[in-house]
């Protein structure tokens, strides 16, 4: 089955910079994120594809290469998600070397890993230090990273004599290309090594503590130089990629710095006003509701949102209101909101306006439906 196009995917137009790439991310992840949809295997699958998406176009050179040449361009240089490894250039970089004569050879470089590390609310805005547990690859010890037997360095490639690659003449033209017999590393292991069977690596978990700095957000990532896969026989090692993801949170929404929290307040409040307290992510806070407030109303807080890792002035706390209806009424408290209900509707627009705008809509609508008719 084709892949969907990853700009489809977010939901986001080809020309899409950074802040719109990460804004459609955040919204699709934390709608589909797993613990949101517990059980839900389609938000399951939603959830990767968009993930895929995101890391695919977050990165540079890996968009420039969807962009040309598609998921095929992908798939063919190791670009897709998990990783971008050297089979692209395999397809052109032959090429390039038959023309201008480069080379390539010697023990391949290891390869960058990513790794999805979810964190809480309260994490992501005040920081926090993480133990990680990588399956990664070691030296082995046993050959001390060459892949021979005899823990000495691999002998020099017979037919390429070490450079990697050999000379082919075809008609007119001299190319070259990558040994068949060293692939390309100029040396040979006759004789591997039982444990590491020549490739001069182990499997190995590794325990890694990654800083968090206060701010982070999902889409984040923080690079850690070094950390990802070892290269052979002392080529450099790759890198590791942390992937920020933030999981829902049972009180607090976060858009950017902000943070919006819906707070319900009793009807009494709603029409004379007074003080609530409101949650907050350092502590509780008193908020002011002022008289004849109506559900659907934002009160802000200043300064009580996350403080962005980039740097800048903290967000702001932004309650949302709603006036919640009173239920389980004994008998006198009925009583008492009949006669207030009374009192009110003689009232009309003073105390109803809402309601009063909307019946005068109402009649005026039925009168040109009467009309029509």
């Amino acid at each position: 089955m084709a892949k969907a196009d990853y700009y489809e995917t977010l939901g986001v137009a080809k020309s899409a910079n950074d802040d719109e790439l990460k804004r459609a991310y955040r919204k699709l992840a934390m709608k589909y994120h797993p613990d949101r949809n517990p059980g839900d295997r389609e938000a399951e699958e939603h959830f990767k594809a968009v993930s895929e998406a995101y890391e695919i176009l977050s990165d540079t050179q890996k968009r420039e290469i969807y962009d040309r040449y598609g998921h095929e361009g992908l798939e063919r240089g190791g670009g897709g998600a998990g990783g971008f490894g050297a089979g692209f250039s395999d397809i052109f970089g032959d090429v390039f070397s038959d023309i201008f004569g480069g080379r390539r050879s010697g023990p391949r470089p290891g390869a960058d890993l990513r790794y999805r590390l979810d964190l809480t609310l309260e994490q992501a805005a005040f920081g926090t230090t993480e133990t990680l547990h990588l399956p990664t690859t070691e030296e082995c010890v046993e050959c001390h990273g060459h892949g021979t037997a005899d823990g000495k360095a691999p002998r020099e490639c017979p037919t390429c004599h070490g450079a990697g690659q050999v000379r082919v003449q075809q008609g007119f033209f001299v190319l070259q290309q990558t040994c068949p017999t060293c692939r390309g590393r100029g040396t040979t292991i006759t004789n591997p090594c039982k444990v590491c069977r020549g490739a001069g690596l182990v499997r190995h978990e590794k325990t890694l503590e990654v800083k968090v700095p206060a701010g982070v957000d999902t889409g984040d990532r923080i690079r850690l130089t070094g950390e990802g896969e070892k290269g052979e026989r002392g080529a450099p090692p790759g890198d590791l990629y942390v992937q920020v993801q933030i999981k829902p949170h049972p009180m607090f929404e976060r858009d950017g710095k902000d943070l919006y929290c819906d707070v319900p307040i009793g009807f009494s409040i709603a029409a004379l006003g007074g003080d609530v307290e409101v949650p907050t992510l350092k502590g509780h806070q008193t908020l002011h509701v002022p008289e004849a407030t109506q559900t659907g109303r934002v009160l802000k807080l200043p300064g009580l949102g996350i403080k962005p890792v980039r740097g800048g002035a903290a967000g702001d706390l932004l309650c949302r209101l709603a006036v919640e209806t009173p239920v389980n009424l004994t008998r006198e408290q009925k009583n008492l909101l009949q006669k207030l209900g009374a009192s009110l509707d003689q009232g009309g627009k003073r105390h109803n306006p809402q309601t009063a705008s909307w019946l005068d809509k109402a009649k005026v609508f039925f009168a040109d439906h009467v009309k029509n008719m």
